[in-house]
């Protein structure tokens, strides 16, 4: 048996991540490694920076016995980063988080012992509740250390000490392109200054979301209007002071479809599961890859791992709310719903389920409403208030079956009738059931007519 390193503190397993080459991909000419940060032990590249950032903070005097208050403006990993070594540490930290960021990031930093404030993701810098702006003013009145990734120096020192040389070594030192993406731009100035020494012939390429600045910064020098993305993590409405892009010369824009259907595809073909940045990523090197006459080495990185997105990038039923899984149009009601019966989609009940089986399907699936069907017909509907009515003088009639509680005056309506017809329903309180025929359709919800208006702005 081989032998196996002895037992190291937490915080040594940060960095010497390992390196993948991707084979089951198109990547035209060339080779593609992916340097898989999502293996630190808080799950992302971040983890470096929270280390290096916080040790310089101790090694100046800014941390320590004296101040044990850390404050930060973080898109989630960083302030995964921090909180993993914070914990170790014993700091007390307060993130500041835009409210786009996923649940399972926010989860995550919760159990890890940070305070989280959410604020608005659709405000920009100078806004009072932008995040940086919000984080920094909260430091300022509870006299915590104010981090600011975006202008700390220890940033891309993490990178340009730690970084940059694994990659040399695990590449052998042939390395022809490195496919960064910035957030704060720690990663590309860090690599950028490595490189420059070690590695002078290698090229520096922007992944950028659709919607951020930097692209067209770094094609024309100018600062264009910021719009909105969902992927997490990277892309500015700003240039960060840190950040270094004079030695990229290559860029590419990559809208969130593109992004996110790029990490699925590395699930499903490669088997690694990495988060929406690592799409943007990975789609950028494998444009690079394809537009190559002659072979060349590219690298790029999972940034994180995809289990942070489980409940939206990886969930169909958010990629379709969201518009990013296409499907075919039909011209009628089936466009609105969401999950459909023949998929299989619709959480459903039968007659003779007791109410706690309700209950738990309803906790389970997110869902205040469930249709009860019988020979795959609908003969009766289900919702939080029944529930509440069965049981708030006995609880324990919540044993009782569905049957005894169900409403069986249902509002169907056919598949054909026009959109704007569904709101006098939902006003009066009921949730519209689609028929074609005698055929189950599925139900619309108001969330879900949303969804299909918002989708139409597309």
């Amino acid at each position: 048996m081989p032998s196996l390193p002895p037992p190291i503190d937490l915080l040594g397993l940060i960095g010497n991540t390992p390196m993948v080459k991707v084979t089951q991909l198109d990547t035209g000419p060339c080779e593609l490694f992916l340097k898989m940060e999502s293996q630190n032990p808080g799950g992302s590249i971040k983890d470096r920076i929270g280390l290096s950032m916080i040790s310089a903070a101790e090694q100046d005097g800014r941390l320590g016995p004296h101040q044990k208050h850390i404050v930060e403006a973080t898109a989630g990993n960083t302030g995964l980063g921090l909180a993993l070594v914070a914990a170790q540490k014993g700091y007390r930290l307060t993130l500041v988080i835009p409210d786009k960021m996923s649940q399972e990031k926010i989860l995550h930093l919760k159990a890890l012992g940070a305070e989280i404030i959410m604020t608005r993701s659709d405000v920009d810098k100078g806004h009072p509740e932008y995040y940086q702006d919000m984080a920094e003013r909260i430091a300022r009145e509870l006299g915590g250390y104010y981090v600011n990734q975006f202008a700390n120096p220890a940033n891309p020192l993490a990178h340009e000490t730690t970084t940059g040389p694994e990659i040399a070594a695990q590449l052998d030192h042939r390395l022809d392109a490195m496919v960064c993406g910035v957030g704060s731009g720690g990663t590309m100035a860090g690599l950028a200054r490595y490189f420059a020494r070690a590695l002078p012939d290698c090229e520096m390429v922007l992944a950028d979301p659709q919607g951020s600045i930097l692209t067209e910064y770094v094609k024309t020098g100018t600062l264009g209007k910021a719009g909105s993305w969902v992927v997490e993590g990277i892309g500015e409405d700003f240039i960060p002071s840190i950040a270094d892009l004079s030695r990229v010369k290559k860029a590419y824009s990559i809208p969130d479809a593109e992004s996110l259907d790029t990490a699925r595809q590395l699930l499903k073909k490669v088997g690694i599961l990495a988060g929406s940045s690592s799409g943007t990523l990975i789609a950028a090197a494998l444009r690079y890859c394809r537009e190559q006459t002659t072979p060349k080495r590219v690298c790029t990185f999972v940034c994180d791992s995809g289990n942070k997105y489980l409940s939206k990038m990886f969930n169909d039923f958010w990629m379709a709310d969201q518009g990013f899984l296409p499907r075919a149009a039909h011209g009628d009601l089936r466009d609105v719903i969401t999950r459909r019966y023949s998929n299989r989609d619709v959480v459903t009940l039968a007659p003779s389920d007791t109410l706690l089986v309700a209950y738990a399907r309803m906790k389970l699936y997110d869902v205040s409403q469930l249709p009860v069907l019988e020979n795959s017909k609908v003969v009766g509907m289900i919702d939080e208030s029944d529930l509440l009515l069965a049981a708030i003088h006995d609880e324990t009639r919540l044993r009782l079956s569905v049957r005894d509680f169900m409403s069986t005056r249902l509002q169907t309506v056919d598949v054909k009738t026009p959109v704007p017809e569904l709101l006098t329903l939902l006003d009066k309180g009921y949730v519209p059931i689609v028929v074609s025929g005698d055929e189950f359709i599925g139900l619309i919800t108001r969330i879900d007519l949303l969804n299909h208006l918002r989708r139409k702005l597309r």
